[in-house]
């Protein structure tokens, strides 16, 4: 039987600012920013930068010469290199399955919001009970409820990746990312503007190292871990759709890059903005959705034009959260393909339909199944923790042993000299054999200590 042609993008662009798309997600904008802020603005800044350059560099190219080799998802991607590696690419395809229903339900939310914000509807997005009331679906009619815009954001995701490599995703990526740097860049001047934001930049950017501690290291590991979208089956996916003739470690340097800077301006748009709301004071910044649908929408009442800020504003996080959400889409969806060889058309209608029956209980999980809760959590978190925490340190650090001690580092970095050469191969070899591995496991420990509140990072 001949062999199924893989989808391929047209260029290396196009892949470079897909895959930084899918890097660029909800974690850069709501995450970072609270980090930073936590642990002293410039210290965490500098120890992001190093891990970001030499442990994430080593993790990602890692992933994406996997894809590129073998032409496969990561199920299949596992297996063609050892064979007693196959569970572990179950076990990176499980990933994305989990991610994927919940990370749409958030999306949902955004869209909520943005739509709010382009109505008029601003000034009530700002009131303490309005979040709660719409994810508690305790307003009525079929527009107020999380689960209409869950299914909305489920449907537009599923649009672009029906399209395809290129005609879909390439192509939105590349008129979303320009306009996502953009847009981000617009908000931050906006918010460097405000009255008192000169007490937000001193507190960004001035390095406290007081506040280093393994603590520092431990969370500017476990957000750039999670950001760069390592150890969920993307990159591998994104890297057997990557041109041969492209420049591997060239790719990989612009995806930082774009990935840290998207982070690095996050927190140029928000620690300013709500330190000045504040009164000089940095606790407002919080991580996560109290974040974004809580403080945020104060602070952007009371900026000046706050109303097209707010607007402005939730749509780079519509395009944020959508570029992620169509990689982890693409992702399953070349995973049922390939075991299944299904076209893309059955395939994505299977996934779409798969992803709104198992993002229903996270939909639903702060309204009417409030009450039901997973290791003592909402649904959505407990999805969170499972896939982030767990599953995605586990994936990393046997990927590191199947690279750096079975296969060997060779496999990689003949893939990546494949037409250029590798300039930071030494860095590679050690950090995938010796230093990743280590790493890896303080941050699957400290996550676990977190969550469980042994430890609180």
């Amino acid at each position: 039987m001949e062999k199924k042609k893989r989808s391929s993008f047209s260029s290396r662009i196009g892949f470079v600012l897909a895959a930084a798309g899918s890097a660029v997600g909800l974690g850069n904008i709501w995450r970072f920013p609270y980090l930073a802020a936590k642990y002293g603005g410039g210290i965490f800044l500098l120890v992001y930068l190093i891990l970001a350059v030499t442990f994430g560099f080593a993790l990602m190219i890692t992933e994406i010469a996997i894809g590129r080799k073998t032409g496969l998802s990561c199920i299949g991607a596992y297996k063609s290199l050892d064979k007693r590696f196959g569970a572990l690419g179950w076990l990176a395809a499980l990933v994305p399955v989990i991610i994927t229903p919940y990370y749409c339900v958030i999306g949902g939310w955004v869209m909520k919001y943005f739509f709010e914000y382009i109505s008029g509807n601003g000034l009530a997005l700002a009131g303490d009970s309005y979040f709660g009331n719409f994810i508690g679906f305790a307003d009525g009619g079929l527009l107020s409820t999380p689960l209409f815009w869950f299914l909305v954001y489920v449907l537009v995701t599923a649009v672009v990746v029906l399209l395809g490599v290129e005609k879909g995703i390439e192509k939105v990526s590349k008129v979303m990312m320009p306009v996502l740097v953009l847009l981000s860049i617009v908000v931050a001047v906006f918010s460097m503007t405000m009255p008192g934001a000169v007490e937000g930049l001193k507190f960004y950017f001035i390095p406290d190292f007081s506040h280093f501690s393994i603590k520092t290291v431990l969370a500017a590991m476990g957000q750039m871990f999670y950001s760069m979208s390592l150890a969920m089956g993307i990159m591998i996916t994104y890297g057997s759709y990557m041109p041969k003739e492209s420049n591997l470690e060239r790719s990989v340097g612009q995806i930082e890059i774009f990935d840290t800077a998207i982070a690095f301006i996050a927190g140029l748009m928000i620690v300013p903005a709500v330190v000045a709301f504040n009164g000089g004071s940095a606790e407002g910044i919080n991580a996560g959705p109290g974040l974004m649908f809580g403080t945020l929408p104060k602070v952007f009442e009371k900026m000046w034009a706050g109303h097209i800020v707010g607007t402005v504003f939730f749509l780079l996080v519509l395009f944020a959260a959508l570029t992620s959400s169509i990689s982890l889409m693409e992702t399953v969806v070349s995973i049922v393909g390939d075991k299944l060889h299904m076209g893309r058309k059955p395939a994505t209608v299977a996934v779409t339909v798969g992803v709104c029956l198992l993002g229903i209980p996270s939909c639903l999980g702060y309204g009417p199944l409030a009450g039901v809760e997973l290791l003592g959590m909402q649904f959505l978190d407990f999805f969170d923790f499972i896939s982030n925490s767990v599953l995605m340190p586990i994936v990393a650090f046997f990927t590191c042993i199947l690279i750096g001690w079975f296969v060997g580092t060779k496999t990689v970095s003949d893939e990546v000299e494949r037409n250029f050469p590798f300039h930071r191969k030494r860095l590679f070899e050690v950090m995938v054999r010796w230093i990743a591995p280590i790493l890896i496991v303080c941050i699957l420990a400290g996550q676990i200590l977190d969550v469980t509140g042994v430890m609180k990072i």
